[in-house]
């Protein structure tokens, strides 16, 4: 991650790369396939702890946005035509890297009829197609409220529809000027109707925003019938960014995912370097425990 602060970072926000042969061998294929991550494109600190794992965070639709947000690392412009055969290539990525678990995001599209919401479906499909035992997480932008664009996305039946509110609502004129709070829960509710598939959302710490406008975040989420919850520390990838109001301490994340679960979150991943798809295969096989454990209380009390 680039960012003109990073010297003045406590230990905990200091990440240390070791690339190491698996990594390579993900940056190959990458590469080789012309396959776009999120990992590169918004310059996320955990690149090379993913890709050591043998995982990576897929971003279709292109790396021009649509939108302008205060905190994002994408640019902003008119994006290129959608490719066509970029489905297949991101499912030969996941073959020849054996995934267990494909996470797949894109830029926003607003210039797009449905959002870019057919390559999402197209992408989950051809996934499926080259590892039918993979698990797959699609993490949408808003659609700007289109239910229609929404539903196309869930017919490819992914395990886990993700998508991020970001901050409070207080600070969304700031921070994502282009989209709406209310708009964005009821994507997540209208997901979480769907069976089979799980809600993940997330949200960032330390561009301003109050204790208490935090929690309401976490209860808004949760009523909206999200399952998974991420929280991680607002980084400004340059000067040009909106600047960080405070680094948040590790102690305050771990209350927070104290309060998350209280609230009923079935998996729950709150620090300093956590972003959205960070150990998603994880959070999704807690959520699916959490899940089976609740069954057999309900049997236990017939």
């Amino acid at each position: 991650m680039t960012d003109p602060g990073a010297s003045r970072h406590p230990e905990w926000l200091r990440v240390r790369v070791r690339p190491s042969p698996a990594a390579r061998q993900c940056e190959r294929v990458l590469g080789e396939l012309g396959v776009e991550t999120v990992c590169r494109s918004c310059r996320c600190p955990n690149t090379h702890e993913c890709w050591d794992r043998g995982t990576a965070t897929f971003m279709i639709l292109g790396t021009t946005c649509t939108r302008a947000c205060g905190f994002c690392a994408v640019s902003t412009g008119a994006p290129r035509p959608v490719q066509p055969d970029e489905p297949s290539r991101v499912a030969a990525a996941c073959k020849r890297l054996a995934l267990r678990h494909v996470v797949v995001t894109s830029v926003t599209r607003d210039d797009l009829p449905d959002g870019g919401a057919s390559q999402f479906a197209a992408t989950a499909q051809a996934v499926r197609r080259e590892l039918p035992t993979a698990t797959v997480e699609l993490l949408v932008p808003d659609f700007q409220g289109c239910e229609e664009s929404l539903q196309k996305v869930l017919a490819s039946h992914p395990d886990v529809l993700g998508h991020n509110v970001e901050t409070v609502p207080r600070l969304y004129r700031v921070v994502r000027s282009r989209a709406d709070y209310r708009t964005s829960l009821g994507l997540l509710d209208l997901a979480r109707r769907r069976d089979g598939v799980r809600t993940k959302g997330g949200f960032m710490l330390g561009l301003g925003e109050t204790p208490t406008e935090v929690r309401a975040v976490m209860a808004d989420l949760r009523e909206a019938g999200c399952e998974i919850l991420t929280i991680g520390q607002y980084l400004p990838p340059s000067r040009r960014h909106l600047p960080v109001a405070r680094l948040v301490p590790p102690e305050e994340f771990a209350e927070l995912a104290a309060v998350a679960r209280d609230l009923g979150f079935a998996a729950v991943a709150a620090g300093p370097l956590v972003r959205s798809s960070y150990r998603a295969a994880a959070l999704l096989a807690e959520a699916a425990a959490a899940a089976e454990r609740a069954i057999d209380a309900r049997w236990a009390a017939v």
